[in-house]
């Protein structure tokens, strides 16, 4: 395992945001998956002030998302899709089909779900994963429990986070809202992951990713078999393990 851990939060951000530059850099095809959140808010602001400031080539690009909330409208403002068109598509110039992302509503979610694999299969597979860390060990909407086994999939929505879209979107009980995930099997056939984890409320889920067994009770676990995974961490989520 690899584990970085940054002095402060700036650090933190700048050495995620250089890890995205870098693939995009070193491979012009680049199929790189991205996260939403406020672990990766700032180090997508850096990786789009930097290309202001300096264009690189990222034509041959791809950006996806590794989850999306499902049977709410595209447009709303708490989708993956329009978090990651606003804070790093747009910005890049990163138009479809370059940029790949999930549906929000479908009449087939298995076949999407499929659809969505091929589509990142015949570009080569993932060279970079990024990913955040749930409080309890989850990974896109892989919570605990999910087999390892898993491939891309609807999971069953955190409550609390469900309780917040439905009275952001006025969705009515009888609609069903999810999350679209790639599977855990998915995240592991990555060339490369960088699992992002920041502050002290993370602290103790890190240490259990990290120093405890392999489980799907903590599905960030299993990132500890992965041949290039790097966890990067700030002092305070690093807080237990050092």
């Amino acid at each position: 395992m690899k584990i970085t851990i940054a002095k402060n939060e700036q650090e933190f951000d700048t050495i995620a945001a250089w890890r995205i530059m870098a693939a995009m850099e070193t491979h012009p095809k680049a199929v790189i998956g991205l996260s939403t959140g406020q672990t990766t808010v700032n180090m997508h602001r850096i990786v789009t002030e930097i290309y202001r400031q300096y264009p690189f080539d990222v034509s041959g690009i791809t950006l996806f998302g590794v989850d999306e909330i499902t049977n709410v409208p595209r447009d709303y403002s708490g989708t993956c899709y329009t978090i990651l068109k606003t804070q790093m598509a747009d910005a890049l110039g990163i138009e479809e089909p370059q940029f790949l992302m999930p549906p929000t509503v479908s009449n087939d979610f298995e076949r999407e779900c499929r659809q969505y694999e091929r589509a990142l299969e015949t570009r080569g597979g993932v060279d970079l994963q990024i990913l955040g860390l749930g409080t309890n060990g989850h990974l896109g909407f892989n919570q605990p429990g999910t087999p390892f086994e898993s491939v891309t999939w609807i999971s069953v929505m955190d409550k609390d986070l469900e309780t917040r879209i439905r009275q952001e979107t006025l969705t009515p009980p009888g609609q069903v809202l999810g999350g679209f995930t790639l599977g855990i099997q998915n995240l592991m056939h990555s060339r490369k992951i960088v699992l992002a984890a920041k502050g002290i409320r993370k602290a103790g889920i890190v240490r259990e990713m990290l120093k405890g067994p392999v489980t799907t009770r903590v599905p960030a676990s299993i990132l500890q078999l992965h041949p290039d995974c790097e966890f990067l961490l700030d002092t305070d989520a690093a807080k237990y393990i050092i």
